[in-house]
C-alpha cells in the first residue's frame, strides 16, 4: 500500500507557495501526493514532478472535466472533440508530471446535469474516449482510475454497479475506477459489498470521511473498508481526500464552505497515523 494525499486540501493548483507543505508531508511519511490538475501548461507540471522527486515523494494526478463547452460524452461533434482534447492535454500533463495514477471524475462535468441518467450513446461516446486513453497510458507505463461521484455531482457515474460494469466495457487493463468512500457511503448500502464487487478495477481508493474532514473522525467504518479492498487483492495507492473551505475549482459541487480540518498539520499527522494504524489491523 502506498500512502497519499490529494493535494485538493490546500489548493486547486500547486506553485512555489506550497512547497513547505510538500516537505512537511515527506517528513510525516507519505509515499505520494495525489496533484490536482485543472489550469496550466506540462511544463509547470514537468518543473512540479522534479520538486516532488528531490522530497522522495511519488506522483498521482486527479483531474476533471472543467465545463459543458469540452464535454467528451456531448452529441455535438466540436464540443466532444473540445473535450477529447481536454483528456489529451490531461494525459500530457500526466507524463510531465511522472505520474503513476491518473483518477478523478474525466468522464463529464461536475454539476452538470440532463435530467436523467447517462444514455447508451454517452456511455458509448465516454466508453471509446476512455480506451483512447488507456492504450495511451499503457504505453506511457501509468494506470487511469475514474471517479465516480455521487448523484448530486454528476449524472453520469454513481454505483459500483455502474462503475464495474463500465470498466468491463472499456475492457483494457490500465483502466479502473477510484473508489471514493465519500460518494459511496451516500450511494451504497454495504460499502464493503461495493468494493467485493468492484473487485480488481479499483485501481486507487480515496478515503474520504462522511463530512470530507479528517478521516476517522466521522461515521465511515474504515475498518470495513480496508479489510473488503485488502480480500479484493488492493494494494495500491491510498489516498486521503479532504477539503478545504471554498475551493474555486470544485465549490459549485462540493458545496464545501466551511473549514473541515481545524489545521493541516492535524489533518496531515492525524489522518497519516490513523490509515497507516487502520491499514495494518485491517
Amino acid at each position: 500500500m502506498k500512502l497519499g494525499i490529494n493535494l485538493l486540501c490546500l489548493a486547486g493548483h500547486i506553485d512555489e507557495s506550497h512547497l513547505p507543505y510538500l516537505q512537511r508531508l515527506a517528513e510525516i511519511g507519505f509515499d505520494h501526493v495525489e496533484v490536482p490538475v485543472m489550469r496550466g501548461s506540462p511544463d509547470h507540471y514537468a518543473w512540479l514532478g522534479e520538486q516532488l522527486s528531490a522530497l522522495g515523494l511519488g506522483r498521482a494526478q486527479t483531474s476533471i472535466v472543467p465545463d459543458v463547452d469540452a464535454d467528451p460524452l456531448s452529441g455535438d461533434a466540436s464540443v466532444r472533440q473540445r473535450g477529447l482534447d481536454h483528456l489529451s492535454w490531461i494525459q500530457d500533463c500526466a507524463e510531465a508530471l511522472g505520474s503513476e495514477t491518473v483518477g478523478g471524475p474525466f468522464h463529464a462535468p461536475i454539476g452538470h446535469f440532463t435530467g436523467q441518467g447517462p444514455t447508451e450513446a454517452e456511455i458509448e461516446r465516454g466508453v471509446s474516449a476512455h480506451r483512447n486513453m488507456a492504450e495511451r497510458a499503457a504505453r506511457g507505463g501509468y494506470k487511469l482510475a475514474l471517479e465516480h461521484l455521487n448523484r448530486f455531482e454528476t449524472y453520469f457515474l454513481n454505483t459500483m454497479d455502474q462503475a464495474r460494469a463500465y470498466a468491463d466495457r472499456v475492457d483494457h487493463p490500465a483502466f479502473g475506477i477510484m473508489y471514493d468512500t465519500f460518494h459511496a457511503n451516500i450511494e451504497e448500502r454495504d460499502q464493503p459489498a461495493a468494493i467485493a464487487h468492484l473487485g480488481d478495477r479499483m485501481h486507487v481508493l480515496h478515503v474520504s470521511e462522511n463530512d470530507r474532514g479528517v478521516p476517522g473522525r466521522g461515521q465511515i467504518d474504515f475498518a470495513a473498508v480496508f479489510r473488503a479492498a485488502k480480500a479484493a487483492g488492493f494494494d495500491g495507492h491510498v489516498v486521503i481526500e479532504a477539503f478545504g473551505a471554498g475551493l474555486p475549482e470544485l465549490a459549485a459541487a462540493t458545496r464545501v464552505w466551511r473549514p473541515l480540518f481545524p489545521d493541516f498539520e492535524t489533518l496531515f499527522t492525524e489522518s497519516h497515523d490513523f490509515i497507516r494504524g487502520t491499514w495494518e489491523a485491517a
